[in-house]
């Protein structure tokens, strides 16, 4: 990664390549910015996101397979709409790491 980039704009690049139909943890997702260990800062980043970005926020979900926002919220029922329209599957709220993890 380039040096000169902050770390929004790493993890935002990191984000921008995750493909449709594919999720990642906030773990990996630091990972994939060069910030390991930085799962917090992926989320608190995430959380800054503008009203209505592009960035497919939505494929960011937790290391258990499952969205992180209250069952039923409506961020919650937003992330899991969107994930299943792009074809994750879901059992029980949960998400198999096993079929949709991007591993770039």
């Amino acid at each position: 990664m380039n040096d000169s980039l902050s770390n929004a704009e790493r993890i935002w690049q990191a984000l921008a390549a995750i493909p449709s139909g594919s999720v990642v943890s906030y773990g990996q997702l630091a990972e994939l910015a060069g910030l390991p260990g930085c799962a917090r800062l992926v989320g608190h980043t995430l959380k800054k996101l503008p009203e209505g970005t592009r960035l497919p926020w939505h494929r960011v979900i937790n290391a258990a397979g499952r969205i992180s926002f209250e069952v039923g919220s409506p961020r919650f029922v937003e992330q899991k709409q969107r994930l299943l329209a792009e074809g994750v599957e879901f059992h029980n709220n949960r998400i198999n790491l096993n079929r949709h993890r991007w591993n770039p």
